[in-house]
């Protein structure tokens, strides 16, 4: 027997849905940029998604006390552990727009993954090589593109979504590297403008080899990886001017910002 999909319009409470959009737009409007051009159906998926990536985040900086952090991340870890069980999610309005995700225990573990993942954001333990840190991207930005565009409808080879996700997640990682580390962590391996352009070439590379195979997604997929418009531009100003990253000057011009998500959109080419 096929377990229907649950109807959206009885699991996510009108009130709900309206605090995780309220919350993408202020706190994360490049994805609510995105959002915004997408049919109603999309945004009552992908708006509580973000809504809860954004409440992850905030769980490993909610105390200074490291041991508090990794409470409330624990408690986010069981609170979908439960919800991918079929259980209640009455308590917090964003769980509560994420209700349309009960029994989805796959899409559940997977988000558990990413709250196992931002556990480094309490400590001040360094990425010892690039590797670890595109291991920690891939289970962060990697995974949550992944989910996004499985809850848009994509089907396909969704590991070249988590592949251009990872990549994406590297631009913005560069974006947040002054904040991180005046919050005494160690964004990466190496500080220096070398270690910067080397992952810079290496995200570049990634999106390449997941640009080459768009036909093995779907255009339903296309919700999701447009969140990664910018990652090709910043990755390459990082790649020429790495001591941008350093300086909190990773940021492309508004004309291009805005210009090149339009043509994406339009084309359909992420």
């Amino acid at each position: 027997m096929v377990r229907k999909r649950p109807d959206l319009r009885a699991s996510i409470r009108p009130m709900s849905l309206a605090h995780c959009i309220e919350r993408v737009s202020a706190q994360d409007p490049d994805r609510h940029l995105v959002l915004r051009g997408f049919p109603e159906a999309v945004q009552a998926r992908l708006y509580p998604l973000y809504a809860l990536n954004l409440e992850i985040g905030r769980a490993a900086w909610v105390s200074r006390e490291p041991l508090v952090c990794e409470m409330r991340l624990q408690w986010w870890a069981d609170a979908l552990e439960r919800l991918g069980a079929g259980g209640g999610v009455q308590g917090h309005p964003v769980l509560e727009a994420c209700g349309y995700l009960a029994g989805e225990a796959e899409i559940c573990a997977d988000l558990v993954r990413i709250v196992a993942a931002r556990s480094w954001d309490v400590w001040s333990e360094p990425f010892e090589e690039d590797d670890a840190l595109f291991a920690h991207l891939g289970e962060t930005g990697g995974v949550l593109m992944r989910v996004a565009a499985r809850l848009a409808g994509a089907t396909g080879d969704l590991s070249v979504v988590a592949q251009f996700g990872t990549a994406a997640a590297l631009s913005s990682w560069f974006r947040s590297v002054p904040e991180l580390e005046a919050r005494g962590r160690w964004p990466l391996p190496e500080g220096n403008e070398a270690g910067v352009r080397r992952l810079a070439e290496r995200g570049l590379l990634m999106l390449a080899e997941a640009r080459g195979q768009r036909a093995a997604v779907s255009e339903a997929a296309l919700p999701a990886l447009l969140t990664g418009w910018q990652a090709g531009g910043l990755l390459d100003l990082a790649r020429r001017e790495p001591g941008r990253v350093a300086a909190g000057q990773l940021v492309l011009p508004e004309y291009k910002r805005r210009g090149g998500l339009a043509f994406r959109a339009l084309t359909g080419r992420w």
